[in-house]
């Protein structure tokens, strides 16, 4: 294998773990588009070769082009192509379309996410064509894959790589880590405590949870909140729980960048909420030892629902139903919920076997050789 082309729509911070070990396994020259969407930036400074492409918008239309990537495909030195598989990239379909009529011995493959399950009839045809012409896809996660199953495509050319965080680091933090007083302090009671974790958003359907704990408070349970974030249904959300009559059960801690400072506020907790799609922050969370509950709306869920099994590390309620998530938060802590540290342990379990840039390397050393 000659050096490894790998083209990425931007360099996400989250992914310094595994682009550092592809860096260290590959002799990998690496190009970066700038489709920042407020995601944190990497440090391009922590890998070798990096070059820049400059994004091209289309005005009204989801569609951009790379420039500068599809004449990457004509440079000798490269006999591998590893990149994102955005549907929308122009350039990428460029890509392809000329390594099919002139460059058949060179190699391409997709890190993406593959299938939704909510795909229309033209975007499914448009699927078939972009991930079958290349020579392998690198799926998020076993859901895409069973479905891209379905639709036909070779299971020898389907690989679940998962996701994952900033491992290493966050580990050493969990590994010094200690249980404190810090929701007692705060709330002045041992109730349990539900949180979440990220932007304060419309999406997330994070009044829900509000909307759930006074169903319990008038059944009798109670249960303390605590939203680590800040964002536009801030007020919103602070509103809502004094109508409801749980402004003191509820903690508006706002954003932190700590990642210390959040490890103590995930550990303490019981069990974190996310109503709508949980993404990433189901690795964050289960890093540090706390399941999770979100929606059963697995068609519009981040693939990191993966992680969740029920009754072990996490349940899943019923899309939109307020009752449903009540009854779910109820259920977890009448059930497995009470053993805290069996939980805590099968958190670092599924994290530590799966979703870490260790298991990453090894699924890419598998395909790409």
């Amino acid at each position: 294998m000659k050096k490894l082309c790998l083209i990425y729509n931007f360099a996400p911070k989250y992914r310094e773990g595994i682009f550092r070990l592809i860096d260290k396994e590959y002799d990998c020259d690496w190009y970066f588009g700038q489709s920042v969407n407020g995601i944190k930036g990497l440090d391009e400074g922590v890998l070798r070769n990096v070059g820049t492409l400059h994004d091209i918008r289309f005005k009204r239309l989801p569609f951009y082009y790379q420039k500068g990537a599809l004449p990457l495909l004509f440079k000798k030195k490269y006999d591998t192509f590893f990149m994102l598989g955005e549907l929308f990239s122009v350039s990428t379909w460029m890509i392809i379309l000329c390594r099919k009529l002139f460059f058949r011995k060179k190699r391409i493959y997709f890190w993406t996410h593959g299938w939704y399950g909510k795909e229309s009839a033209i975007r499914k045809v448009l699927k078939k064509i972009f991930f079958k012409a290349v020579d392998g896809v690198l799926l998020y996660g076993n859901y895409a894959k069973g479905l891209m199953l379905k639709e036909g495509f070779d299971e020898s050319k389907l690989f679940v790589i998962h996701n994952s965080l900033l491992y290493d680091k966050q580990l050493e933090i969990r590994q010094a880590i200690t249980p404190s007083n810090i929701y007692k302090e705060h709330f002045g009671n041992d109730k349990p405590v539900l949180f979440f974790i990220g932007r304060l958003i419309a999406t997330k359907r994070l009044d829900m949870i509000l909307q759930a704990i006074k169903k319990l408070k008038d059944n009798g349970k109670d249960f303390n909140l605590v939203l680590i974030g800040d964002g536009p249904e801030k007020e919103k959300l602070a509103s809502l729980a004094q109508t409801l009559g749980i402004e003191k059960q509820l903690w508006l801690y706002g954003a932190c960048y700590d990642e210390k400072e959040n490890a103590e506020l995930i550990y303490n907790a019981d069990l974190c909420v996310s109503p709508g799609n949980v993404g990433l922050t189901a690795i964050h969370t289960m890093m540090f030892g706390t399941p999770v509950i979100t929606s059963n709306d697995f068609t519009h869920q981040g693939p990191e629902f993966e992680a969740i099994h029920e009754g072990t590390t996490g349940a899943f309620f019923k899309h939109g139903d307020v009752a449903s998530l009540a009854a779910a938060i109820s259920e977890w802590f009448d059930g497995v919920g009470r053993d805290r540290e069996a939980v805590r342990q099968a958190c670092y379990t599924e994290i530590d076997t799966q979703w870490t840039p260790e298991f990453q390397i090894e699924v890419i050393k598998r395909v790409i050789k």
